[in-house]
């Protein structure tokens, strides 16, 4: 070994410490992941997108609305947003969650060990500091805080923009029933923790792509491509039979949580089959990072 390559793993353990023995050890690997994710100009950008989509959809339904309380067609959601500016939240989330958010995670899930290997630090880290098995589960649990973070940032915007321009009360369910503000604000909150939740079985996937390859680019193009195929997929009648395996079938059933009594059958099979994707390709992103030959 050259001197130089001598020197190369103290730069790991200056990126992580000493190497981790315990749970305080994993903690501290998963906050160094946590801190290079959110540090990324690219995630910042993503990020940014994603806030920017609800102040749009409230401006257009605002403008063509012309004057609150105008809505009377549409989709259901977009149809009471003149009606409580809250109803932005839901109308955001059914938005984002086909396309834009879950094109955010594969991104972000894409590139979280193969964009190491393409930067050629892979190596070091595993040389120096954490271990396969924690690193690999460090940078999963920095995908999932990356998963709830943008469904934050598109409630947080639509709740914003809704609030600023239209007007806010008594929430009207989709099932008829009256409640107040603060208890469909709770409904609210645990509406895009389903959703964040809703993105685990993706982010296992992106991450066990990540492990087939060394490019970044390649990885994040792969796990992009795969969400836009299987959604394909789900919406051919000819497969109903394979739909209610595919990841994004049940993805939209957080509408249901707007009724009154909340109907939770399809959203926890939603929960379900996120956590089967989860335990299926966590394992077999595990059982091929371990075996793999780390050379960058």
């Amino acid at each position: 070994m050259s001197r130089a390559d001598a020197s190369v793993p103290a730069a790991g353990a200056v990126r992580y410490g000493p190497r981790p023995q315990s749970a305080l050890g994993v903690l501290a690997l998963f906050r160094s992941e946590l801190s290079i994710t959110f540090r990324r100009a690219r995630t910042l950008a993503l990020l940014g997108i994603l806030a920017a989509l609800p102040v749009l959809i409230g401006v257009v339904v605002r403008v063509q609305t012309g004057h609150l309380g105008g809505g009377d067609g549409g989709p259901a959601f977009i149809a009471q947003v003149t009606q409580n500016g809250l109803f932005l939240v839901f109308t955001a989330l059914a938005a984002t969650l086909p396309i834009f958010l879950p094109m955010t995670v594969a991104v972000v899930a894409g590139d979280s060990v193969a964009g190491e290997a393409s930067g050629g630090t892979l190596r070091y880290l595993l040389v120096a500091p954490a271990g396969r098995t924690r690193l690999l589960f460090a940078k999963f649990c920095a995908a999932l805080v990356f998963c709830a973070a943008a469904t934050l940032t598109v409630a947080l915007a639509a709740l914003a923009t809704g609030a600023a321009l239209f007007p806010l009360g008594r929430v009207t369910l989709l099932s008829g029933d009256s409640v107040s503000f603060g208890a469909a604000l709770l409904r609210a909150a645990l509406i895009a923790g389903v959703v964040a939740l809703s993105l685990a079985g993706l982010v296992a996937v992106g991450l066990f792509v990540s492990t087939l390859t060394g490019s970044g680019i390649a990885a994040m193009a792969a796990t992009v491509g795969l969400v836009i195929t299987v959604q394909i997929l789900d919406g051919i009648p000819q497969l109903h039979a394979i739909a209610p395996w595919l990841f994004p079938h049940y993805w939209l059933s957080f509408a249901d949580l707007l009724r009154q009594p909340m109907y939770l059958h399809d959203v926890l099979r939603n929960l379900s089959l996120q956590g089967l994707y989860v335990a299926v390709f966590g394992t077999a992103a595990w059982a091929r990072f371990g075996a793999r030959d780390i050379t960058s």
